[in-house]
């Protein structure tokens, strides 16, 4: 091995087409400038079919950007995975969907779906959502009911009506004398249900008390609901929507009760994972669920394969092998993992190919550092400064051969909207990139940068009328790979590049054997 190595992840940090809202560029950032400048660098695919996903306008996300980094593949995910399962027929004859089907129809009672009502292709897509109440009709399924979660993130940030009424239609078709279908509860995602790595309870709390209890401000329709809303706070965007339930004579129409089936019909599973164990768990302490159906619950994937959560899941997921982890382990390399909570799983769990457990005790170090529990704009710095200061005890520690870190700020402040505090927060990864790159050279370390995919480069977007407005979703542009080695030249073989090809590129730096199976490291 010529050098130990250091991986840092810049999440949601890109290359601006447009140059719409670009934070990248806007920020002050003049040691990701002097690298860029001056050091061998490459332009990644980090969205599309580069990383298992149908088409390539379909956004990059975390979870895959991340299960690409790490196994040196492209494996069918998300979307992609469902989409195949449901045009080959597995899916309806799986034993999930049989159980969740045949319940229903057995004691006559309610097929309720819970998800994000979203095309974004990142958690959801409302396509999956309709095939399966039509399915459900066709099974002799009375009764639908469904609980929206408003998106505002993935797609347009206030595109939440386009998707009720696609919604609405396809209902209002299907409903006759046999079968009545109907939208139950909803919110913004950022307010109830998908919280994820137990950042924040209250928000599946307050969830669970919307769509199980039917506790929450009632309204005669979804439309109705996002209408009053956003009059009610002009400028607030889907995601940050408050919860309301769907009620006729004062009662709601969609309560969750013994006897019914549940189906969370997101893919993605960060989010997913929480509520599933509300559902799924009968010793359950996170918050008082006050009152506990006997339903059978079902997701559209096993969201944590080792934890077996959910139980029952209709398609299943991707077995991803030969992973970077595993090809350090059998070289007896010690690594070193660490971000703070909002992307912890991701350079953990989904790193190692959506595996909890570790594949060495001895080999792996984990090192969560806890995140703020605040909207991340009034704080976009995050805990930059703290997971470099763990960071940097670890290089200085030369116990590890291969180290990785995600810098959450670019992505989760781009989330908000606000492109002052994206700014901000690139200014402080930045900063934190000044501090590592001084120690890692000093200490005789090769240092490669990169992102998992593009968010803080396109804060803003032209609607189809020309109109610029806030854009809270990932971007479609490529991001950077950076080799930063003052003792070794690399030289970069022209092609075309994307994720996948970072863990090859990385082995090759290290001497070690590349796997077959794996895509071509892009040096020579």
């Amino acid at each position: 091995m010529k050098k130990p190595i250091l991986l840092v992840v810049m999440d949601g940090v890109g290359f601006s087409v447009t140059g719409l809202g670009d934070a990248v560029s806007l920020a002050n950032t003049p040691t990701l400038d002097h690298l860029l400048a001056n050091y061998p660098n490459v332009k990644l695919k980090a969205h599309g079919t580069a990383v298992g996903l149908p088409s390539d306008d379909d956004m990059g996300n975390s979870e895959v950007g991340h299960n690409a980094l790490g196994c040196g593949q492209v494996y069918s995910q998300g979307a992609k995975l469902v989409n195949e399962s449901i045009e080959s027929g597995k899916m309806y004859n799986s034993s999930a969907w049989k159980e969740v089907v045949e319940n229903v129809v057995l004691h006559n009672s309610t097929l309720h779906f819970l998800g994000l009502l979203s095309d974004g292709n990142v958690h959801s897509n409302i396509s999956h959502l309709i095939s399966m109440i039509k399915q459900a009709k066709k099974e002799n399924v009375k009764k639908v009911r469904v609980h929206i979660l408003l998106d505002g993130r993935d797609v347009p940030a206030t595109s939440a009506l386009v998707y009720v009424e696609q919604l609405q239609a396809a209902l209002e078709q299907l409903n006759d004398s046999t079968f009545d279908g109907a939208i139950a509860s909803g919110g913004g995602r950022m307010k109830i249900t998908m919280d994820r790595y137990q950042a924040n309870w209250k928000m599946v709390e307050d969830g669970w008390k919307t769509h199980v209890l039917g506790e929450a401000r009632q309204f005669c329709c979804a439309s109705k609901a996002i209408e009053t809303f956003r009059e009610e706070n002009p400028g607030i965007i889907d995601q940050d929507l408050p919860a309301f339930v769907i009620a006729k004579d004062n009662e709601p129409i969609g309560k969750i009760v013994d006897n019914d089936s549940v189906v969370l019909f997101n893919f993605r599973g960060d989010r997913a994972i929480e509520i599933s164990m509300a559902f799924d768990q009968k010793e359950f302490d996170k918050f008082d669920r006050k009152y506990y159906p006997n339903v059978v619950y079902a997701g559209l994937l096993q969201y944590d394969g080792d934890l077996k959560l959910p139980a029952r899941f209709l398609v299943n997921p991707p077995e991803i092998h030969n992973t970077l982890t595993e090809v350090m382990v059998a070289n007896n390399i010690n690594e070193y993992a660490i971000s703070e909570t909002q992307k912890y799983g991701h350079v953990t769990y989904f790193w190692n190919g959506n595996r909890s457990d570790k594949f060495s005790e001895t080999l792996e170090t984990y090192v969560e550092i806890p995140s703020d529990k605040v909207s991340f704009d009034e704080r976009p710095w995050m805990k930059s400064a703290e997971i470099t200061d763990e960071l940097i005890e670890a290089l200085k520690s030369h116990k590890y051969g291969f180290l990785r870190v995600n810098y959450p700020n670019g992505d989760m402040v781009g989330h908000t909207g606000s492109l002052p505090a994206t700014i901000c927060s690139m200014e402080a990864l930045d900063l934190a990139l000044t501090r590592l790159l001084k120690v890692a050279k000093e200490e005789g370390y090769a240092i490669c940068i990169t992102a998992d995919h593009g968010n803080a480069d396109e804060m803003l977007e032209k609607n189809k009328k020309g109109v610029i407005a806030v854009r809270t979703a990932h971007s479609l542009n490529k991001v950077p790979f950076i080799i930063v080695d003052d003792d070794n030249t690399y030289e970069f073989v022209e092609g075309e590049y994307g994720l996948a090809n970072v863990a090859p590129t990385i082995v090759k730096m290290m001497d070690l054997e590349v796997p077959a199976c794996w895509e071509k490291p892009m040096i020579k």
